[in-house]
């Protein structure tokens, strides 16, 4: 069991002081998304027989059948995801995805174009050691034919991240941080080899009014799943 340092967390919102909450992460709708997502609303008895006489016959009493896949929507990648022996989803450490994260903007850059280690040295300046890290391009284009177009990072900016500032959880707006005309995932590999997950379709971050922020992302607790939708969740420091 992962426990995580609750003088350190108080610490935190104590200096963020009066806070506003963002969700950072989309709504799904079953039959819109990319990825199978499927919802079957049941009467309770149909799914457990010992509910039998417990509904009322004109009463809402249901339970939900969802079939999906991993990578629906806003969704948290383990190591597990590229690393036979790494570490699944149920396994990502509370102290991963619970902390301060800095927000870096690279809307400016267009698709399938690099972000280098020198410019993400210089617009991430203000990540400390053992930060979060979120991208924010404006490029997902959630929910469109578009939603694999998007700039990538090179393997120096990431290795910047993992040697450098020894993130903890990095996350983007987009549909992924390769470039698409890579035949491997190396930025996925250097990531998972340093038990770094990665979220994807990152939502609402225009929503933020501030670079710096305290996240909680808790991942769905699925032994031998590699990935999950995510909620994500943002305390700013209000004005």
């Amino acid at each position: 069991m992962t426990v995580l340092g609750a003088a350190d967390v108080r610490r935190n919102l104590a200096d963020l002081g009066t806070v506003r909450v963002i969700e950072l992460s989309h709504v799904l709708f079953p039959g819109q998304e990319e990825f199978r997502l499927e919802v079957t609303n049941r009467y309770v008895e149909e799914l457990q027989p010992f509910y039998v006489g417990k509904r009322a016959p004109d009463a809402w009493y249901i339970m939900s059948e969802v079939a999906l896949w991993s990578h629906v929507g806003t969704h948290m990648e383990s190591p597990f995801h590229y690393l036979k022996d790494g570490t699944d989803i149920a396994g990502v450490e509370l102290d991963r995805v619970v902390g301060m994260c800095q927000l870096v903007d690279f809307r400016d850059k267009g698709v399938a174009q690099p972000i280098s280690r020198e410019e993400l040295r210089g617009r991430g300046s203000g990540i400390e050691v053992g930060d979060i890290v979120f991208i924010r391009t404006d490029s997902g284009h959630y929910r469109t034919e578009q939603s694999h177009d998007h700039p990538y990072l090179e393997r120096a900016a990431i290795d910047w991240l993992v040697e450098d500032r020894r993130i903890r959880l990095l996350g983007v707006d987009c549909s992924g941080i390769e470039r698409r005309t890579e035949p491997a995932q190396p930025n996925h590999e250097t990531l998972f080899k340093n038990g770094i997950p990665l979220i994807e379709h990152l939502a609402y971050l225009d929503r933020l009014t501030r670079n710096r922020f305290f996240v909680v992302a808790v991942p769905w607790r699925v032994k031998g799943l590699e990935a999950t939708p995510v909620s994500v969740v943002a305390f700013e420091k209000a004005d």
